[in-house]
């Protein structure tokens, strides 16, 4: 083989390659946030989780990105390994919508594709447009890698030596292990099968051993999310394990099919294809369909299997765990497509912390109680770890190719990690104020204790609600976040009203006087925390509707 085509062929590759990878990048930068959300709601059961593994698939075209994906969902508790067997089995049919387009040949309107997507990216500022330009540039690419790769396989064509020794692999299991090895390689079973449809198309490899090399590219496809898989959680590891399991168990039970009835098989599909090329999409479509109707009975079995070969369970990290983090760090299956999910899950750790703590505080200001005192200082000193960590992370993050509605919420983020901390330090505050009762011997009066008892029992409401609102992005009770808001600032001025008119009376001690005032003040200020926690992720578009009034 000429040094020309091998260059040639090379290069094809490297495009290909590139406009796949960016077709896929941007598809997940543009609608990763969407898709995840419908992965979160519509994986209920196996059957929906199977529907929304073929469409995410179909349409990021990468069912490595998609298992990944699950897996970290898994590894974060945000998905269980039940509803993660569908969608994996889902995968599976979804990647095969590469071939079945590569197969169509657009390559001749391919440099039309390519610069449709390059002017739009050249004369767009919106980011979200150049996005979808992207995928069109990618798209453009990848079938012009195609057109570079299928020429140098014509040439091909007139090298002898080339045509013997690819039309002599004959060994159904070299030719397995070839597709194996190439997709582990690659990290991609769709491009392993694109470049053996072109083969085919040039009539440069027998049809019926195809078969056995798109077997091979199914196991090979498992290699992406068993390495992600290998720093998570035991559960991260049993997705990706079932991703594996599934493949093997599957590709057995093609063999055994084709052993009895190969030469059927290859003509059934002979039958329905119009080309070469089209045959290998149909075989890579039917196998992957014929695999899933075997095993989608099974799933449970394979979910089992995987706790034979996983034993055990993790330690886990309790919600009220010390100087641990829950959902992010060094012991979760990174994926920028969920990160910030987890990093909202973590938060929202963070956040009930700090209100249990505002809560422990306040008791220990009514009964002075040493042990609630010591316990507030101790939970502070966890919450600011976990204000360090969660700063660390988001400046992490920030630096990777996060969906753009991820990238945009990323500002807001740092600000909860803010507004949280300074919940916990009102509560350190109030502590102070105890011990200081405590050592004086500073009394405060049945009527300041209910008082501030009322006050406490409408900021403990504007936090809860604040955090649902943030963290499930649910807005149902911002109208009384608003008005509950409005409500507290209204309170404190009424209580340090009538503290003034105690003191005047002489009916406190002016050092209960200091520790009532600062304190209402500090829970007004502890609602204005939560408020702004509330509004955190809501849209510019949200913001300048005029239904809400701030």
């Amino acid at each position: 083989m000429s040094f020309g085509t091998i260059l040639t062929m090379a290069g094809g590759l490297g495009l290909f390659l590139f406009g796949m990878e960016l077709m896929s990048d941007s598809i997940e930068k543009v609608a990763g946030a969407r898709l995840r959300r419908i992965l979160e709601i519509f994986t209920t059961n196996r059957f929906m989780g199977m529907i929304v593994g073929i469409i995410f698939t179909g349409i990021i075209q990468s069912s490595s990105a998609c298992t990944v994906m699950v897996v970290s969902f898994v590894n974060s508790g945000l998905m269980n390994l039940y509803q993660a067997a569908g969608v994996i089995l889902g995968a599976n049919i979804g990647t095969t919508i590469t071939s079945q387009l590569v197969s169509f040949n657009l390559s001749k309107i391919a440099p039309l594709i390519l610069l449709v997507g390059v002017v739009v990216m050249m004369f767009t500022k919106k980011e979200k447009v150049r996005k979808v330009a992207e995928v069109v540039v990618g798209f453009g690419i990848l079938f012009v890698g195609l057109s570079t790769m299928s020429q140098a396989m014509a040439n091909m064509k007139n090298e002898p030596q080339v045509v013997n020794l690819l039309m002599s692999l004959k060994n159904p299991f070299l030719a397995t292990l070839m597709g194996f090895a190439l997709t582990a390689i690659i990290q991609s079973s769709s491009v392993t099968v694109s470049i053996v449809l072109l083969l085919a198309n040039q009539d440069l490899l027998p049809l019926p051993i195809t078969l056995y090399i798109i077997l091979g590219c199914n196991i090979g496809a498992c290699a992406t999310a068993m390495l992600a898989s290998m720093t998570g959680k035991k559960d991260a590891k049993r997705a990706a394990l079932i991703h594996l399991l599934f493949n093997i168990i599957g590709t057995v039970i093609i063999y055994i099919a084709l052993f009895v009835a190969g030469d059927q098989i290859v003509e059934l599909i002979k039958s329905i294809s119009a080309d070469n090329g089209r045959f290998v999409a149909n075989a890579h479509t039917l196998i992957k369909i014929a695999q899933v109707i075997m095993l989608f009975p099974f799933t449970g079995w394979l979910v089992k299997m995987t706790y034979l070969i996983v034993p055990g369970e993790d330690q886990k990290v309790g919600y009220r765990e010390s100087y641990q983090l829950k959902y992010i760090g060094d012991k979760v299956v990174f994926n920028p497509a969920t990160a910030v999910v987890e990093v909202i899950k973590e938060l929202e750790r963070m956040a009930s912390l700090a209100e249990e703590n505002l809560n422990r505080a306040m008791n220990a200001l009514i009964t002075l109680d040493e042990e609630d005192i010591a316990e507030v200082y101790e939970v502070e000193k966890n919450i600011n770890f976990l204000n360090h960590a969660i700063t660390d992370y988001l400046v992490k993050i920030n630096q990777t190719t996060l969906p753009i509605e991820d990238l945009n919420s990323l500002g807001a983020l740092f600000h909860v990690v803010n507004d949280i901390e300074r919940i916990g330090d009102h509560a350190e505050n109030v502590a102070d104020a105890a011990r200081q009762r405590k050592e004086e011997g500073v009394s405060i009066s049945k009527e300041a204790q209910k008082e501030l008892g009322d006050m406490l029992e409408m900021v403990n409401k504007i936090i809860r609600y604040a955090v649902e609102m943030f963290a499930k992005s649910d807005e149902s009770h911002m109208q009384e976040i608003v008005t509950l808001e409005d409500q507290v600032d209204e309170k404190e001025r009424e209580l340090q009203k009538k503290h003034v008119e105690r003191l005047t009376k002489g009916e406190c001690s002016p050092e209960a006087g200091m520790i009532f005032s600062d304190i209402v003040s500090g829970l007004e200020r502890v609602a204005d925390h939560a408020t702004n926690i509330a509004f955190a992720i809501t849209t510019e578009e949200d913001a300048e509707d005029g239904d809400i009034k701030r």
